[in-house]
Formats: structure tokens, sequence, C-alpha cells
């Protein structure tokens, strides 16, 4: 008697790999990716092929998303350790041997040059994520000291290439993983409020601070002007302060509606500087105005509200605090580059996700995404496919 098996259908094939994605998510990402195909469109248009480029970066960012998904947390814990190691040698690499641009020494010849900081926005927030599972979650100050050190290495060597913008980003995710694992509030509120006091002073004292010949510690010099500059950018406005005020007149010139597509004279007159970068928040913002800026803003709270949803419902400790982790990513991620293009933070070069043209930054996103998904997915149940 011979048994006659039916032949499966593409989509049975297909369906274990599509089975649990997070479909909120997805069209978080769906409006912001719209959204950075305008801005790339409009601000990018005499930028030869980057418009073309930035949709091929967003592709390879899914492709990766996909691919990022399919491992199972599990399997990710057990790689946190050889990431978190290898990105720290090759920081140490750059120290040693680094390639330096513009007065930084960020990247490392391995036979392609790379850039080993983009990993460390991944890596730690995985490593202390692995840390306090492998504490069994234990809120003891033996394992906070031991995660501010895994957290502060990298910082450390990413401040002294120096990258004061993907420190700020590494620090943001590590110290949130570090918050959700159980830090104590008592810990937390006196540094906001010496944060606080010293914001105040600095600001109060303005004028000796950044006197001609005035050095801080522990800034590089050009760290301390983007700070005076901050404060002050009608101090240099021809130079230093340039960035940050046309910035500030294209955000304001866009009014409530904005000019309209394609219609931004401070983007297409090129007087903002670096508009299809660090800076295409300014021309979006000139281009679309006040509701374009609520879309962009809500896309973005969108994507973090469900990132920190994600972690939630995770079903262990890993990924409840690595989901906390890739949510306070995103998240600095655009306050920062908002904040800095509308004079509000110095500015330290850090891209807008989704918006801003550039391939290893559109990578990193895109490792987080599939780290987020993965989560989501270990959640559902191991159903069969329903045809």
């Amino acid at each position: 008697m011979s048994v006659v098996l039916d032949k499966p259908t593409l989509w049975q094939r297909l369906w274990p790999l599509v089975r649990g994605y997070d479909l909120v998510l997805l069209l978080a990402l769906a409006l912001l990716c719209t959204v950075g195909l305008v801005a790339m469109y409009s601000s990018g248009f005499d930028h030869g092929t980057r418009f073309v480029d930035h949709g091929r970066n967003m592709l390879l960012a899914a492709g990766i998303l996909i691919v990022v998904s399919q491992v199972p947390p599990q399997r990710l814990a057990a790689l946190a350790v050889p990431i978190y190691v290898t990105a720290v040698v090759l920081l140490i690499l750059v120290a040693l041997f680094g390639i330096t641009k513009k007065g930084a020494q960020r990247w490392v010849n391995l036979g392609v040059v790379v850039q080993p900081s983009e990993l460390s926005k991944i890596a730690v927030p995985l490593m202390l994520a692995w840390w306090f599972q492998w504490r069994d979650g234990m809120a003891r100050w033996p394992t906070f000291l031991g995660a501010f050190a895994l957290l502060m290495l990298p910082v450390g060597l990413i401040m002294e290439q120096p990258d004061l913008g993907t420190a700020l980003l590494v620090m943001g995710a590590g110290l949130a993983v570090i918050f959700f694992a159980g830090l104590p509030w008592r810990l937390v509120i006196p540094p906001v409020l010496i944060a606080a006091v010293g914001i105040v002073a600095v600001v109060s004292s303005e004028e000796q601070l950044c006197a001609e010949g005035v050095r801080w510690p522990v800034l590089h010099e050009y760290q301390q002007q983007r700070v005076c500059t901050l404060l002050d950018p009608r101090r240099d406005p021809l130079n230093k302060g340039f960035h940050t005020l046309q910035g500030m007149i294209a955000i304001g010139s866009g009014g409530l509606h904005g000019k309209g597509f394609m219609q931004g004279t401070q983007t297409h007159l090129e007087f903002i500087p670096e508009r299809t970068t660090d800076f295409i928040f300014a021309a979006y913002s000139e281009e679309f105005g006040l509701v374009g800026n609520l879309i962009l803003i809500g896309g973005f709270l969108f994507l973090v509200f469900r990132a920190l949803v994600i972690g939630a419902r995770a079903s262990t400790v890993f990924g409840r605090l690595l989901a906390g982790g890739m949510a306070t990513m995103f998240f600095t991620y655009a306050f920062v580059n908002m904040g800095m293009v509308s004079g509000i933070l110095p500015v330290v070069g850090v891209p807008l996700p989704f918006i801003s043209y550039g391939g290893t930054a559109m990578v990193t996103l895109g490792l987080g995404l599939g780290l987020l998904m993965s989560i989501a997915r270990d959640r559902e149940p191991k159903a069969r496919s329903p045809l």
C-alpha cells in the first residue's frame, strides 16, 4: 500500500520564515522609510545617485533584518560575548593602528576599511543583556559594577577616537539595559541632579567659560567649541555657528505646513550644510513644516513604544533587556539628531534613523530591528501553518 504525499505549496514553505513578525513595528518602519525616501529625493536632488543609493541601503537593512530575525534569542545570547570581545579588540586596533580622517581616528583597515564603533552600538546592549541573564537578573551592586565596567570600556575607547556622537548612542543603550535590569532610583537621581546643576552652572558662566584661551578638562577643544556654539551660535555665525544657525532658520521658515515638496529655498540654494546626512531634518522641516515634523516624531515614538512593548512581552530576561536597549538606541538616535539640528544640543554628527543618507548607519538599524523581530517572534506559539 503506497502513500501519496502532497507537495507543499510555496506559501507553506515560506510560512515558518514570516510567522510571528510584529506587524505594528513593520508599520512604523514603513512610515519612517517612506518619509526618508521623500526627504532624500528632495534634499539629494543634485547629489547624483543618493536617492537610489538610499533606497538600496534600505533594502540592505531589510535583508539584514530578515536574516537576524531568524536567529532565536537563545542563540543571540550565546553570540553576545564573542561579538562584544570582537568589538573591543577592533576598537583597540583603531587606537593603535587606526586611519585618521578629518582629525578623528575611527577606522581600521582589515582588507576593507571598517568603523568598529558602529558594531559597538549592537555589541554593548547584547553583552549587558547577556550579563544580567547570566547573573540571574540579580540586582546587587557587584553585578551593576561589572555592567558599568563592560559599558565604559568601549565607550572610553570611542571617546578617545574622538567620536562623541557614537559614544552617546552606545552609552544611552547600555545605561538603558542597566536601568531596566533594576538599577535603584537612589543611584539614578543623584547623577541626574548633578548634571542639571552642571548645565545651569555652564549656562550662567558662559562668558567666562567660552572666553579666548580657556580650556576645559576632559573634552577635546573642538568639543568645547561645539558646546560654546550651542550656548551662543551667533558668536561665530559664518564659521562654527553656521551649521546651527542655518538649521534653525530652515526649521523656523517651514512654519505650520512647510513650503512644499521641492520648494525649500534654504535647501535648494544650498544654505543648509550636510543636508542629506546629519542636517536632513532641517531640509525636511522647511518643506513640510510643523505638521510634517509631528508625523515624523510620531513615527519614531511609535517605533520606540512598540519596541518597549516587545520587551515587556519577552519570555526571558535577555529578551526584555535587549529590547529595552534597542528602544533606547532608536530614541537616542532621533532625539540627539533633532536636538542638534534645532539648536538645543551640540552638533555631534549623529544621523537621523532611516532619513539620513549612510550605509553603515542603515546596517546598524537593520541589525537592531532584526534583534527586536527575533524577540517578538520568540514569544509566538510554535503553531503550524494555517494552510
